[in-house]
């Protein structure tokens, strides 16, 4: 079994080093993760930049790779060769920050194991929700057994094809942890605002900010089980379609291949 690590945060955080150390435990672990914190970077694909590898050393000693380019990337590279041998399974994290919610469309955590699923190779993406206390110094303990039970279960059962999992594990001793839950997104609320300021030169510049985010504890959503005390295990996808809103837009005229009566400009006013 060969699993590849890797993250958002950098190669040299704490929590890619946690899930290396529980991983090992598990397979042969292979580490290529970005050099630098890439947060909040989204899905990122490098096309018109060459991009760098090279070996560094993690603080236990054990070898790793580390890109200048994105945790996306780094998946793309090593599943493309720089690896060279075949990964199994790729797992991404561990956060410092819960992923929940929208958050799964910005988080470079998230989307690391987005691009494994693109390659067709099962993943599995993890966060810890230690809120403010993300900022500082983070015991890892607890979720990185978390992850080795939940990767152990995915290679046992077999992740669906095309679907991978966002796992968030509340930043708790692991006896306080309640347990597991199956669950879906739920809704972040986020509070962002613009900052407008000027340089010393007269150049207006913003800075996006505000207060951190929540989100709405509804029980079966990813907020509701954290707040109750479990683990949240959200199973995602890639096909965004809205199969559900298919029926009603159909009937706007273009189910058939007609383009509706505006777009032959036919419309009155």
């Amino acid at each position: 079994m060969h699993i590849l690590v890797t993250n958002d945060d950098g190669v040299m955080a704490p929590g890619l080093l946690a899930l290396a150390q529980a991983m090992r435990q598990v397979g042969d672990v292979s580490v290529v993760a970005p050099e630098r914190n890439w947060s909040g970077s989204g899905h990122v694909k490098t096309l018109h930049n060459p991009l760098r590898v090279r070996e560094v050393t993690l603080a236990d000693g054990s070898p790793a790779l580390c890109s200048d380019g994105a945790p996306s990337d780094c998946v793309a590279l090593a599943l493309m060769g720089v690896i060279n041998r075949p990964v199994d399974m790729v797992v991404s994290g561990i956060n410092p920050m819960a992923n929940l919610g929208h958050d799964v469309t910005y988080s470079g955590t998230v989307t690391a194991a987005m691009e494994s699923i693109i390659a067709g190779v099962p993943a599995i993406a993890f966060s810890l929700d230690a809120g403010e206390k993300g900022h500082g110094y983070l015991d890892y303990t607890a979720a990185a057994r978390i992850a080795r039970l939940v990767v152990r279960t995915a290679l046992t059962n077999g992740l669906p094809k095309g679907v991978f999992l966002n796992v968030n594990v509340p930043y708790l001793p692991a006896e306080e942890i309640k347990g597991i839950q199956l669950t879906r997104k739920g809704l972040r609320i986020y509070r962002d605002e613009l900052e407008k300021r000027q340089d010393p030169r007269g150049q207006y510049y913003y800075w996006i900010s505000g207060q951190s985010p929540t989100g709405v504890p509804e029980k079966g959503t990813d907020f509701g089980a954290l707040a109750e005390g479990y683990v949240s295990v959200t199973p995602l996808q890639l096909d965004l379609t809205a199969y559900h809103h298919m029926l009603g837009l159909s009937e706007w005229g273009w189910h058939n291949g007609n383009l509706p009566a505006a777009a032959n400009g036919s419309e009155t006013g």
